[in-house]
């Protein structure tokens, strides 16, 4: 009678990342983003949300007048992981995935990835979270 032998497929095991005495009730978890964009520290990635046509209040549309100023809110697409105390200690970012949010005219830089226009915008120049 033949012996029936068992297939045993040989994956890469993954190493358990060490988690320090202060991270030990937190759950270390890497940011991730869709199109490999990932910022860094407390910095967050957001796509500008246009402003819509401009009207007076009784209702006639003003024309854009060429000096167009940048957006000043968007949709958050990615976060970093949170800004590090002086203590060690990992702060996780106040805003999630999909907020959008209202940040600081000059906070910003501008990237742009498949001809899409984006803004990396530090947590703190972030001035409100639009419900």
């Amino acid at each position: 009678m033949a012996k029936k032998t068992k297939k045993i497929s040989k994956k890469p095991v993954k190493k358990a990342r060490s988690i320090s005495s202060g991270q030990a009730a937190k759950k270390v978890t890497k940011p991730v983003s869709s199109f490999g964009v990932i910022p860094l520290g407390d910095r967050v990635l957001v796509k500008p949300i246009e402003m819509g046509v401009e009207r007076s209040p009784s209702g006639i549309i003003i024309p854009d007048s060429g000096n167009k100023e940048k957006a000043g809110r968007g949709k958050v697409v990615a976060i970093g992981e949170g800004r590090r105390t002086d203590g060690g200690a990992l702060v996780p970012p106040r805003v999630s995935i999909g907020d959008v949010v209202m940040f600081s005219k000059y906070g910003f830089d501008e990237i742009t990835v498949d001809d899409v226009e984006y803004y990396i915008v530090n947590e703190p120049s972030i001035l409100a979270i639009i419900k």
